[in-house]
């Protein structure tokens, strides 16, 4: 790669000339040699193009139409004076706060990339060692490897003894490569044995490591299906927003006296204030605050489960994706060789055997051990110790070594089968053929100990030669180590229908073993070198096989593409920097702690513990998101299509707008925005199923459409009654809160004991609100009187129907999927089904049902009449008006509960006994200390009396199943 390429900087002046006499190898570079280099830039000093700089995620997040139009209403609103309007402005001051923070995260997380974690680089210079900062290494210099030392950058091997490199973070290739001179060592490779010098080649930019390093930490933010819906949504908004503010601004200068008179005596204030509630209304102000907190919690939890997230919106990602990608090494397994078993030939005596365990145990706990050596330790301890007379060392050149005691007659050697005995290594006709064979092919390393009776000689240690007569004792094999955790989150993910793809730069035969062994049904793995160029059939190979071996880091890059281009989503999983540029080009990137620093920073997550089992976790959280996201939508987006209908109707019919900002805010923040922070955060174990949008608005729009013009149709009733404007408003806002409350209600099914909480809280809020002195002057609510609170109270049950119908429709014609919304726990037990208990019980359940659907409306009714006749500051009327509250609060309880009954779940039971109980309570208040014989309240008694008497007696009492195994709801949203 060269120096020049876009993207990368080098520090420093380039000159034209420049001094490229070698370095002599036995005593490096000068001194002046190392200035002049640093003086052409030519250090290994690296320095990226930062992802964003933190101005531009500020502009992104601050400086948008959608905060435009929201700051500009609210500084409106205050130079007009009409401050207590304006509270709509503290949810876009928060959502614009989360969305730096969020980036920030991902931007500090990407500015910590540093591939070169190695504290120190040894260099040679003028003849003598020196330890430098590996930024500080310049082109030509001599660099001193030894036994775990990092390379810090690109270089050629020189001289070497038993030099041994790891470059698994680098090719995927698990096992240690020697090294010879002529060799390249690639920069943020590890020394694991041996040591050797080697002159810099490649520094910074050009550097391998630096490369991936360039690519990785070009920005990209997630995928997130929430997030762009939501901003198309804004979209769709602020191209619309201007115009339908123009016609209403018009609407209420003509309805408040015309151009002339509002001008001169001051109603355009008004005209003004009303235009803006009726835009701020428009924006769904709550909905991208909402999500924010949602992935912000979501990553919070997930935290504690030692998952670090390090861009919010990946917590909804894993949710979504259908094929994830595994890095063998390092993912599958702990990157480590293990010791699996002796498996001793014919004619092994047993006075071999033991000599055999001695050489072993020396074999293991040898100074120069590799790891595959050193995994005996545990098996093999060294019990006798020895003295050795003749050694060879390991090389990879040969793949064997030998070892002659003192005191012991005969030679140990051990290695490769095919490097030590040849052909009969692999011949069918020798037992040791046969042995090799039949354990290589389940993917286990195979190495051999090998004996003869002759001690090795000065001429073999000099010559490296194996002795005469070589007799083949002991196969052993060696596997790597599986994580425990991997073979049960592989299944989890067969369950959920999730594709697997295990991509490592191993060998294939290895890797279809290692599949195998964590439960994967494979025969052999496929050899990456023979994949084809062209990115269509490499997609379609990539759906015919699931393991890949040889793979190389620009081919992992492409095959994820390649399955992108299926419509998978793709999660990669990897610790290397092999997988870093795979890893970026994934939907949601994965990590493990134990992997290179790079890889971790362009990681959707990190597993901090190591543990593939987290990975369930993160699919829960994510499901739970987008879930509870799609339910809220609703309400979000209910509001936006009834205030832009609003909006549309006020302004073409010349209506006065019938709500002041502040009216809204305060509905918006008990019907939508309090309650919606509750159902985001619930348990929700939904599969994820594709068009969040589409789901959403099929049923915002239609409930939206109900809200409009029940809301238009009020109006032209409370005109025709000649009612002033404040009791206008004051009806409109007592409309809107309870079907707000009602859709809320609706939205939050199948309920439990928490979201019944939840909505009944809201619903004494909004109460309390509409009775309180202060809040009543604050937010300019009146007696509406007596004639618009029955034609209100009339207009309300109608569009609580009409709710019904929607809802009712949309979960038959739209939410087709039966496992949406359903509980984490089986549901096999929580219901009896009604048909068990006979017909009988069936016609019962059903008239309950039916009578309960009735209560709750009627009592709805009665309770809004009883408040609003009484709504007077007279201390005994707002008794009276609290009692009206508490009725229409227990009776749109009883409806929303009803559902339940009709199948059957008992905790739907005893909480509509308990809602109908409280009815009759608060009734028999009305009927005992109202002035007047009440009809309403006397009927609410009977009615929920009959009520109770059918849910308790046989045979519907064997119909409902136990209050502890059931939710009130059917499964579905």
């Amino acid at each position: 790669m060269s120096a020049q390429t876009p993207g990368y900087r080098r520090r420093g002046p380039i000159l034209k000339s420049v001094d490229t006499t070698p370095a002599d190898v036995s005593t490096g570079l000068t001194q002046a040699q190392v200035s002049e280099r640093v003086a052409a830039g030519k250090t290994n000093a690296f320095v990226a193009d930062t992802s964003r700089s933190a101005w531009s995620i500020v502009r992104a997040n601050v400086f948008t139409l959608f905060n435009g139009i929201v700051f500009a209403c609210f500084f409106v609103l205050f130079l007009v004076g009409r401050w207590q309007d304006a509270l709509f402005g503290l949810a876009a001051f928060a959502n614009a706060i989360i969305g730096c923070v969020q980036e920030f995260r991902a931007k500090s997380a990407l500015d910590r990339l540093a591939l070169m974690n190695a504290p120190r680089a040894l260099v040679l210079r003028d003849g003598e060692e020196a330890e430098i900062a590996p930024g500080d290494v310049v082109l030509d210099d001599v660099l001193v490897l030894r036994a775990g030392e990092q390379v810090p950058a690109d270089a050629r091997v020189v001289t070497a003894r038993g030099l041994q490199i790891d470059e698994s973070m680098l090719t995927g290739e698990s096992d240690p490569v020697e090294k010879q001179p002529g060799d390249d060592a690639l920069s943020g490779a590890v020394v694991v044995a041996g040591e050797g010098t080697a002159t810099a080649t490649r520094v910074g930019a050009d550097s391998y490591a630096n490369h991936f390093a360039g690519e990785a930490k070009r920005f990209s933010l997630v995928s997130s299906e929430l997030r762009t819906s939501v901003n198309r949504v804004l979209k769709w908004v602020s191209w619309i927003i201007g115009p339908v503010g123009l016609l209403v601004l018009n609407a209420q200068i003509i309805v408040l006296g015309g151009y002339t008179t509002v001008f001169s005596n001051g109603a355009w204030v008004q005209a003004v204030v009303n235009t803006i509630a009726s835009l701020t209304a428009m924006i769904p102000l709550g909905l991208v605050l909402m999500t924010s907190i949602a992935f912000a919690v979501g990553a919070s939890r997930l935290a504690r489960r030692q998952v670090l997230v390090n861009e919010l919106p990946a917590v909804e990602g894993l949710a979504r994706v259908d094929m994830v990608c595994l890095d063998k090494t390092g993912t599958l397994t702990v990157g480590e060789i293990g010791f699996d078993e002796t498996h001793p030939l014919d004619g092994l005596t047993s006075e071999q055997a033991e000599n055999a365990a001695t050489a072993l145990a020396w074999y293991a706990a040898s100074p120069d051990a590799n790891a595959t050596a050193r995994s005996l330790r545990a098996a093999y301890p060294v019990v006798t110790p020895v003295v050795v007379e003749g050694y060879i060392p390991f090389s990879s050149a040969r793949k064997w070594s030998a070892v002659s005691f003192i005191g012991g007659s005969g030679t140990w050697v051990m290695g490769a089968p095919e490097m030590v005995f040849g052909d009969a290594a692999t011949s069918s006709d020798t037992e040791l053929g046969r042995t090799v064979t039949a354990l290589a092919e389940t993917g286990r390393r195979t190495l051999v100990l090998g004996y003869t009776e002759s001690s090795l000689s000065d001429a073999d240690v000099d010559s490296e030669r194996l002795p005469n007569a070589l007799q083949a004792i002991i196969v052993l094999t060696f596997r790597e180590q599986v994580r425990p955790d991997a073979a049960q989150t592989l299944a989890y993910f067969g369950r959920q229908q999730v594709g697997i793809r295990i991509i490592s730069g191993d060998n294939p035969r290895t890797v279809a073993a290692i599949a195998r062994e964590v439960g994967l049904d494979v025969t052999e793995g496929f050899d990456a070198r023979e994949l084809p160029d062209d990115d269509a059939q490499l997609a379609d190979v990539l759906d015919r096989h699931t393991v890949f071996g040889r793979v190389t880091p620009e081919q992992k890059k492409r095959m994820v593409t390649a399955l992108q281009s299926h419509g998978h989503t793709v999660a990669m999983t990897g610790d290397g920097v092999n997988d870093a540029l795979a890893i970026k080009a994934a939907d949601i990137g994965i990590a493990m702690n134990s992997g290179s620093p790079a890889t971790k920073a362009v990681a959707r997550l990190v597993l901090l513990d190591g543990q593939f089992s987290h990975l369930p976790d993160v699919v829960a959280e994510g499901r739970q998101v987008i879930a509870n996201i799609e339910r809220v939508s609703m309400l979000f987006l209910n509001k936006t299509v009834y205030a832009t209908l609003l909006a549309i109707i006020f302004g073409a019919f010349l209506l006065e707008f019938p709500f002041l900002p502040r009216q809204l805010s305060i509905t918006d923040g008990l019907t939508i925005g309090i309650p919606a922070f509750f159902l985001a955060l619930m348990p929700n174990a939904a599969r994820y199923v594709p068009g969040f949008l589409r789901r959403s608005l099929s049923f915002a729009i239609p409930s939206g459409i109900v809200v409009a013009l029940g809301l238009t149709w009020y109006t032209f009733i409370a005109r025709g009654l000649g009612v002033h404007e404040e009791q206008l408003r004051t009806g409109a806002t007592v409309i809107l809160a309870v079907v707000g409350i009602w859709i809320l209600a609706v939205l939050a099914r199948p309920l439990n004991r928490f979201k019944v909480a939840v909505v009944g809280a809201m619903f004494i809020f909004l109460i309390a609100v509409f009775t309180i002195p202060l809040a009543r002057e604050f937010f300019v609510l009146v007696d509406p009187g007596e004639d618009l609170a029955v034609a209100l109270t009339g207009i309300t049950i109608v569009m609580v129907a009409a709710i019904e119908i929607v809802r009712f429709a949309h979960r038959r014609l739209v939410l087709t999927v039966p496992t949406r919304d359903a509980p984490r726990a089986t549901t096999s037990s929580s219901t009896v089904p009604v048909s068990s208990s006979g017909p009988v019980a069936t016609v019962i359940t059903t008239v309950v049902a039916v009578l309960a659907y009735v209560f709750g409306a009627l009592a709805t009714g009665f309770g809004i009449l009883v408040f609003l006749g009484r709504y007077d500051p007279d201390v005994s009327a707002s008794a009276f008006s609290l009692t009206g509250a508490a009725i229409a609060l227990f009776g749109l309880l009883v409806f929303a509960v009803a559902a339940g009954v009709r199948r059957g779940s008992g905790l739907s039971r005893l909480m509509l006994t308990i809602f109908l109980g409280i009815a009759i309570a608060l009734s028999a208040v009305v009927l005992v200390f109202g002035d007047r014989w009440d009809w309403g309240a006397a009927l609410t008694v009977a009615f929920a009396a009959a009520i109770i008497v059918l849910l308790w007696i046989p045979p519907a009492s064997r119909t409902f199943g136990r209050i502890l195994e059931s939710s009130m709801g059917s499964g579905r949203p």
